[in-house]
């Protein structure tokens, strides 16, 4: 698949007959992804005094969230969004209402991490439902590029504005409020969501007939699509330790948070304009590439040296970020040629996972390796592993040929 998109085609995909309603209601619940590890570990924080408390309790949700990607895309894909995605609000509400009793009633850390990793868990995966409801209000070809291209720069806006109001709310009266605010709006988004018409509008599928454990990981394109993932989330979690470790050596612990933000604003602009004209053109070749130049480019912003150059942090930090939003759109775009049939949100739900262990490895990776020889060494450490797993890719590449068209069966 190497459709290009233009204005047209983000125009035509937003204004689909049916579409108003999901889009937003899917901006309102995808929102607060990033705002809510975040929310929660700073209200743990601030409620038991101990970073190494907090930093458990979000792994928890962080394996929760990528175990219940996976699962709530398989019911999804059975039942379609709709019912599913009521019953998951419920139960998220539920949970997260637990988690805030057991913090503020003081509970062991144990019973908290548990109820954390439920809530990961029961989190709706709205990221799946919504990028393959687009399979049935867009037709293949630009459109449906641009309307997966809006979903990845989408989520690129939310990554940064989730955390800088997680940030701000913690300073409240009462540090939950970024928790609960998240909550409200993944609820409301999800429910709304639940509820549209076209969501509605898609029912029961028939069972997948020699579906493994894996399920749509069974197939050698969605693990190529996996590997893209978690090379990606290994690059950005070394980058999201590495930044902030540079700009506290100099003294300005929070410019950290200020260059990732513009960061993900750099990919923003550069995923549209990319969109338009997407190299290498075919995907097969598009996935190895995207991921070896980010790697490469992360991997030059230890050029800040012992010393802490920010200036060519910023540089550095400009033209890496223009890779972000590409590939993940090219996760996307992949996932229409390797999942299996039927299988879309599931499979995403695995891309999902992938990235989410990613960053979690490369943030604890790169935390290690900066204790031990400096910030410049998180952008060594990551982009080599981005390296490696874009040589993986670059091996794997036939997976993500299109398949062939079925030939009909010859007439006796």
């Amino acid at each position: 698949m190497s459709s290009s998109a233009s204005l047209a085609d983000y125009r035509a995909a937003l204004t689909a007959p049916g579409a108003a309603v999901p889009v937003l209601a899917s901006a309102v619940g995808r929102f607060p992804i990033a705002m809510l590890p975040l929310a929660t570990l700073l209200y743990v924080q601030r409620a038991t005094g101990s970073f190494a408390a907090a930093g458990l309790v979000s792994a928890g949700q962080m394996i929760g969230v990528a175990a219940g990607s996976v699962a709530q895309g398989r019911v999804v894909d059975r039942l379609g969004p709709s019912r599913p995605l009521q019953v998951i609000v419920v139960l998220f509400v539920l949970a997260v209402g637990a988690l805030v009793a057991a913090v503020e009633s003081a509970q062991p850390l144990p019973v908290v991490v548990v109820l954390a990793t439920v809530a990961g868990a029961v989190r709706p995966a709205l990221e799946g439902a919504s990028r393959s409801l687009w399979t049935t209000l867009v037709p293949p070809g630009p459109t449906r590029a641009a309307a997966l291209t809006y979903e990845a720069i989408s989520l690129e806006v939310f990554f940064i504005l989730g955390p800088a109001i997680a940030a701000f709310l913690v300073a409240a009266p009462w540090p939950g409020l970024g928790l609960a605010v998240a909550c409200t709006a993944m609820s409301l988004g999800a429910g709304a969501f639940a509820l549209s018409r076209p969501a509605r509008g898609i029912g029961h599928a028939p069972a997948r007939e020699g579906v493994s454990l894996l399920g749509a990981l069974a197939r050698p394109g969605m693990r190529t699509v996996a590997v893209a993932a978690l090379g990606f989330g290994l690059v950005i979690g070394s980058v999201e330790v590495g930044v902030p470790a540079v700009t506290a050596a100099v003294g300005s612990p929070t410019l950290g948070g200020v260059l990732l933000s513009a960061w993900s604003i750099s990919s923003v602009l550069a995923g549209v304009l990319y969109g338009m004209r997407p190299w290498p053109r075919p995907l097969h070749l598009r996935m190895p590439a995207l991921l070896g130049g980010f790697a490469v480019l992360v991997a030059a912003m230890a050029l800040v040296g012992p010393t802490g150059s920010l200036a060519v942090l910023v540089i550095t930090m400009v033209f890496s970020g223009a890779l972000i939003t590409p590939q993940v759109t090219g996760h996307s775009l992949a996932v229409d040629i390797a999942a299996p049939p039927g299988a879309a949100a599931e499979a995403f739900g695995w891309v999902i996972t992938a990235a989410t262990l990613g960053i979690a490895t490369g943030q604890s990776s790169a935390g290690i390796v900066v204790e031990q020889f400096g910030p410049a060494a998180a952008f060594v450490s990551g982009g080599t592993a981005g390296v490696v797993l874009a040589a993986v890719l670059w091996l794997r590449r036939a997976t993500l040929l299109p398949r062939p068209a079925q030939p009909s069966a010859a007439v006796a």
